[in-house]
């Protein structure tokens, strides 16, 4: 019997309608749209199925539909994954991806906006042809797991924890996290299918989980690190690594979260390690993460 091929990947919520067709389809079936005139009043416009708002409202309205559209999971601007819910549950899969597709859209500093989301599932032997005649493997995604990064609420989130212990200039601050998530994404960027894949992407959605986790990492060089200095620090690497032990009929990982002091390299590094099992669908961390200092 086959080994199951599980997934868990990053990246953005997209659609695709396959054909002119079925793309007609939802055209058909929308519903009009108001929008204000030129004199004040609202007038009814025709339906655009490619605009994301007006698509989430009629899927809000008709969630069947939702099994209409290819869903996919992005890299950047290119689809990497077509995505089927559970048919067992998959309003619980369908329900979050409407919800992230519109979050997607909104402006960077709305608290509702989302950057990414996490995917857990299994891929399938199956394929689809996009609109654009790109074929695309099917994942059969489950509920667990499927986590939105809301940017902006983290972002005020790990601000709060700084400001409750040193005084900070706060845009400078936020810039500086945004660089950090950004970074974290990319250096994450990857199809989420190696098992060392797997555990890098579900610590990195960990990390988007916990704001207090990564004020901790920017308070490293106070908290942690000897010598006086108020500098935060910054990301500096992820590294994955075989664990040198598991539990029995597991798959264990490290990750290592390494921080710098971007202005003095030549003061520690501070390390998180964090352990995952990626024998499951969805990765599970072993242990508390632990902290160290390396040179």
């Amino acid at each position: 019997m086959a080994a199951t091929s599980y997934i868990f990947a990053l990246g953005t919520v997209g659609f695709d309608f396959g054909t002119e067709a079925r793309r007609d389809t939802f055209r058909q079936l929308m519903p009009d749209y108001p929008r204000a005139g030129e004199d004040g009043t609202t007038v009814l416009v025709s339906p655009n199925p490619y605009d994301v708002f007006q698509l989430s409202d009629y899927l809000d309205q008709r969630p069947s539909e939702s099994t209409k559209l290819i869903w996919t999971l992005n890299l950047d601007l290119t689809p990497i994954y077509a995505i089927e819910a559970e048919p067992t549950y998959p309003e619980d899969v369908y329900g979050p991806l409407r919800q992230a597709l519109r979050a997607e859209a909104l402006p960077l500093e709305d608290e509702g906006y989302v950057a990414r989301v996490s995917l857990p599932g299994v891929l399938t032997n199956r394929t689809v042809q996009l609109f654009s005649g790109q074929v695309v493997p099917v994942v059969v995604a489950q509920p667990r797991g499927l986590y939105a990064w809301n940017e902006t609420q983290l972002v005020d989130g790990v601000i709060r924890a700084l400001t409750g212990t040193i005084d900070v200039d706060e845009n400078y601050v936020r810039l500086m996290i945004r660089s950090f998530l950004d970074k974290v994404y990319f250096e994450c960027r990857n199809l989420g299918q190696a098992p060392q894949d797997r555990a890098l992407n579900f610590a990195a959605t960990n990390a988007y989980q916990f704001g207090a986790g990564i004020a901790d990492g920017f308070l490293s060089g106070r908290n942690l690190v000897p010598g006086a200095s108020d500098e935060l620090y910054t990301l500096d690497s992820i590294e994955v690594s075989k664990s040198p032990y598991c539990r029995m009929d597991s798959d264990c990982w490290d990750v290592r979260v390494t921080f710098f002091d971007p202005v003095n390299d030549r003061r520690a590094r501070s390390v998180y390690m964090f352990t995952i099992d990626v024998s499951d669908a969805l990765p599970v961390t072993l242990s508390p993460y632990h902290r160290y200092l390396t040179t």
